[in-house]
């Protein structure tokens, strides 16, 4: 029988049913941009955001229809997801909110979170969390438990960061978390807030700079205390804001606090609505580019939310089946292949608010090219002039340094088959396996190549295809 709110609150350090021995916590590689499990072991995140109030999790509220919320996470599995999005609370719908008033649980949310929970280590399907849906969370302030309005310490969303009770608060609500669930190997990473901008301390960016410090060194602290350790950390971003105020990269990108950097690739005409399958891709590379170039060596990057919300939200348009999965298929090679850190995160901006099928089989082409590369030794510099690939006008991007790389070729939707000839520079002189996969098919071709005496690799791509993804790695047993 669950507790009251109360009692909830003064016992939050009570666990659910403890994981496995042995289980292990997601840290960043020590020699490269990526992450890794305790037992050593490369992860890559494959995944998407999900909400509490969506189709495919709502049923678990209140337990009302938990079968089909367990079939979710075992297709998705199945796919190759190993990472979902989450945020603790989603305003959209009342009901849904982690608090009822500040301080005070929500016996049914704590349970559904206690029973997500044991989903996600069952289904070896890690949680981003972030303590807000802050999207909701402005449009309803006036009925927000933090919210002056409704008795909380707030009085106006633009003092939230500034305001010392509505800061103890907002770590309260991360304390209660770790307390309850941080042990379990389930919690990948904490965005200590979603899509923060300097508006929530007044438009000043040192406040907002001391608010992610005081956040994180608080959270940090109480998880070694608990757990021995602590997850990773970070802070997300709204694009449009960055573009707007780029002293926010200090935050996003270069606080010494965070341990890997989070971006939400929205763009006007490119992310929001798409004419072609090909414009977000080229988008993700130009933004993802340069979001790394930003970031502290060594420190992973990953967008971890994005998609068409223009056309969803304004123009009430659900792209049509094909073309959508296109775009979150082409995304995702893109978003690897300029050096972050998985496929992406897509927001699904559908009606019903759900990734496709296709979407998911996409996820599992994904999946199955990940193990090809050694991510632990990986550098992520973009390969620039080093590709060259003839006669061709679609996309080509890759990275990797002189051992291994990642290239992503995509034709114009109207050039029909990628080019036959490519040409990667710069590599230490020996014998490379190259792995080539239709990212549309997932059908595959492996051959050996030794460089030439310039230490170019030539390699032929396979025919009659329009999307490629190659793997080079260095050949164990030479040619």
């Amino acid at each position: 029988m669950m507790k009251p709110a109360a009692e909830l609150s003064r016992d939050a350090v009570r666990r659910v049913d403890p994981p496995a021995e042995g289980s292990a916590w997601i840290r960043c590689a020590a020699g490269a941009p990526y992450f890794e499990t305790e037992a050593g072991e490369a992860w890559m995140p494959v995944g998407h955001n999900e909400a509490v109030t969506w189709p495919r999790l709502a049923g678990l509220h209140r337990r009302r229809d938990v079968a089909p919320v367990e079939a979710h996470f075992a297709e998705l599995a199945a796919s190759g997801v190993n990472c979902l999005r989450l945020m603790l609370d989603y305003s959209q719908v009342p009901h849904r909110a982690l608090e009822h008033r500040v301080g005070e649980f929500s016996p049914a949310m704590v349970r559904m979170w206690d029973d997500l929970v044991a989903l996600g280590e069952k289904h070896a399907i890690r949680f981003l969390l972030t303590p807000f849906d802050t999207f909701f969370m402005v449009k309803r302030w006036k009925s927000h438990p933090y919210s002056r309005h409704c008795g909380g310490p707030a009085e106006r969303l633009e003092t939230m960061f500034t305001c010392p009770d509505t800061r103890a608060a907002v770590i309260n609500r991360l304390l209660f978390a770790t307390r309850r669930w941080g042990h379990s190997p389930a919690v990948f990473a904490w965005d200590l807030w979603n899509e923060i901008d300097a508006f929530y301390a007044g438009g000043d960016l040192a406040a907002t700079h001391h608010f992610v410090t005081e956040v994180s060194a608080a959270l940090r602290e109480e998880e070694i205390r608990l757990h021995g350790r602590a997850h990773l950390q970070t802070v997300s971003v709204f694009h449009p804001n960055l573009v707007a105020a780029p002293d926010l990269g200090e935050v996003i990108f270069r606080h010494p606090s965070l341990d890997f950097a989070s971006v939400h690739l929205y763009e006007h005409g490119t992310l929001d609505a798409p004419r072609s399958s090909l414009e977000p891709a080229e988008a993700t590379v130009r933004l993802m580019r340069d979001a790394v170039s930003q970031t502290v060596p060594g420190r992973p990057v990953l967008d971890t939310e994005h998609g068409p919300v223009h056309a969803f939200k304004d123009r009430r348009l659900t792209l049509p089946d094909s073309f959508d999965t296109a775009c979150f298929r082409r995304t995702q090679w893109a978003h690897v292949a300029i050096g972050g850190a998985g496929g992406g995160m897509r927001w699904p901006y559908r009606h019903p608010h759900v990734l496709l099928p296709e979407m998911h089989a996409a996820q599992k082409i994904f999946a199955d090219f990940v193990p090809l590369i050694d991510w632990q030794r990986f550098d992520r510099r973009p390969l620039g002039e080093r590709l060259r690939v003839h006669d061709f006008t679609g996309l080509a991007v890759g990275c990797g340094d002189a051992d291994q790389a990642v290239i992503a070729l995509m034709a114009g939707e109207a050039d029909g088959a990628v080019a036959r000839h490519l040409e990667l520079a710069g590599l230490a002189p020996g014998c490379y396996d190259v792995t080539q996969v239709n990212t549309v098919t997932g059908a595959r071709e492996a051959c050996q190549v030794h460089t030439r005496c310039d230490g170019s690799l030539v390699v032929l791509t396979m025919g009659g295809v329009q999307d490629i993804a190659l793997a080079v790695t260095p050949a164990p047993d030479g040619c």
